[in-house]
């Protein structure tokens, strides 16, 4: 297992529009994710030992975000063929036992996470209420363990500054993850 961190944000950026199926049985779009001051975009999977170590405090932090008008959702890119675990029954089941407060999506044919440049799970990409990128960073200070509680929440604290000046802070510490899974060609 490869741990990749992930690049620096393209402040202004625009969230390249999809559509997925989720595990709700709905299609989701970039509009119908999207909240008035924003939108979080999580590529998480089920098997990263990075994603385990802080799926509660994504769950946490995109509940407490939509209190602020800031849409979120998860899509899973990786190839369930070689990791099992990332299956869209297994998916079913982790948004299930979580109680994922955000569209869990599958992006089968990994022309999202290339879209998106997303290279890690779990990578964020957080944008304003015009869907520009402003954070691109980590949730905190979690590796494949979690943080003590009280640590730093840089994610939801950019997120935060964005839904309410529309701007992302200056400085933000790179994600770091599993990489993620590529189909072969």
């Amino acid at each position: 297992m490869v741990s990749t961190p992930t690049p620096v944000c393209d402040f202004g950026w625009q969230a390249p529009d999809f559509e997925l199926p989720g595990v709700d049985g709905k299609r989701h779009t970039l509009a119908s994710a999207r909240g008035t001051n924003g939108l979080l975009v999580m590529f998480i999977c089920n098997h990263c030992p990075y994603v385990k170590a802080v799926l509660d405090r994504i769950v946490r932090d995109a509940g407490e975000l939509k209190a602020l008008g800031v849409g979120s959702i998860a899509i899973m890119s990786n190839d369930p063929g070689e990791y099992p675990e990332d299956s869209w029954d297994n998916m079913v089941e982790v948004a299930r036992t979580n109680d994922f407060p955000f569209p869990y999506v599958l992006d089968e044919t990994q022309r999202v996470a290339k879209a998106y440049g997303a290279v890690c799970t779990p990578d964020f990409f957080g944008f304003d209420g015009k869907l520009a990128l402003q954070y691109r960073g980590r949730l905190d200070a979690s590796r494949k363990e979690t943080a003590p509680p009280d640590v730093r929440r840089d994610l939801f604290e950019a997120i935060r500054q964005v839904a309410l000046g529309g701007v992302g802070p200056s400085e933000q510490i790179p994600s770091i993850g599993c990489s993620i899974k590529w189909k072969h060609a």
